[in-house]
């Protein structure tokens, strides 16, 4: 059968709506495939490190390309964070929920992780992504706006409601 469309340019709305979907999904395998091969090689430890220190990169990386795209100004605050949150590549895949509970404070959670579920489907325990995580989300935040301040309030290993795996805490120090 030959192709419908011969660029994604061409499909309509909701085609290339899924076809973002496939694309994060395709980047997330890729990224557990290679964290798995790491710790095979070398351990969970070193898996860790090489993740953290790769996630400390490309989180800027991801931060800036969504501020360029999107014409968002660097010092943005919390109003910037929150709507490059949206953009960033498994925001397609997660269901992720964003709050706004006081003044100068954004709460971000991760309700569903596809790399949590999919440990738990295989039955292994929770992927400790506190280490990773507290890189990847500080990063991506002070390349929004260096005032912003991340703290993570819970994050595997850490114990966490069951409708969430991660969340994190921004707030903007003046």
């Amino acid at each position: 059968m030959a192709a419908r469309y011969r660029t994604p340019q061409e499909m309509p709305k909701e085609q290339l709506l899924a076809y973002i979907a496939d694309i994060a999904k395709n980047w997330l395998a890729h990224d557990g495939l290679w964290f798995l091969e790491v710790e095979k090689r070398w351990g969970m430890e070193a898996a860790i490190e090489a993740d953290r220190d790769a996630w400390s990169v490309f989180t800027t990386i991801e931060a800036r390309r969504i501020m360029e795209r999107l014409g968002i100004e660097e010092g943005g605050g919390l109003d910037a964070l929150e709507v490059a949150l949206r953009f960033r590549m498994y925001a397609h895949i997660n269901r992720q929920k964003i709050e706004r509970p006081e003044r100068g404070v954004l709460l971000f959670t991760m309700r569903t992780c596809r790399v949590q579920d999919a440990r738990r489907r295989k039955k292994l325990p929770d992927f400790p992504c506190k280490p990773v995580g507290l890189v990847e989300y500080g990063n991506f935040a002070a390349t929004i706006d260096r005032r912003i301040k991340t703290e993570c309030i819970f994050c595997p290993p850490d114990e966490h409601p069951a409708d969430a795996w991660c969340c994190w805490r921004f707030t903007l120090t003046e």
